[in-house]
């Protein structure tokens, strides 16, 4: 269970799987690895979300990548902490694939997590970059 589910004394699998996702992509990028190698890699088998978020992240990383390089103003990917770059691609991903998911709560998860691991100002910085995204990928 995450320390915000124990905060708040119970547990989302959702949320959870968003952070288990995060980790996941950090770990890949920080040893160069395939995402999906870092999650096959794993003693206890990720959950299913977990393995949607980081597969779809993997399998749509330019796209994604490309979409927010486009609407990070004043930032590149190489220049944004990895931790911000890597909850964008969680964010950008539920935005493009999983239209069951309402905005606001894809953005609300991607936003905790910056703002759990990552500066100071990376909530923000998450918050705007997604509402940008959110115009493109769902339209109004």
């Amino acid at each position: 269970m995450t320390r915000r589910a124990r905060a708040i004394g119970q547990e989302d699998e959702r949320s959870d799987a968003r952070e288990r996702a995060l980790i996941l992509l950090y770990e890949a990028e920080s040893k160069s690895m395939a995402p999906t190698d870092v999650a096959e890699a794993q003693v206890l088998v990720p959950d299913e979300l977990t393995r949607l978020l980081v597969g779809g992240v993997e399998q749509h990383g330019r796209e994604i990548d490309d979409l927010i390089a486009a609407h990070a103003k004043g930032w590149t990917l190489q220049r944004m902490p990895t931790i911000d770059r890597n909850v964008l691609r969680i964010g950008v991903f539920e935005l493009m694939s999983r239209p069951e998911v309402p905005v606001a709560v894809i953005i609300d998860e991607a936003v905790e997590l910056a703002k759990r691991f990552s500066t100071d100002d990376s909530g923000k910085f998450v918050n705007g970059v997604l509402s940008a995204i959110v115009v493109k990928v769902r339209g109004a």
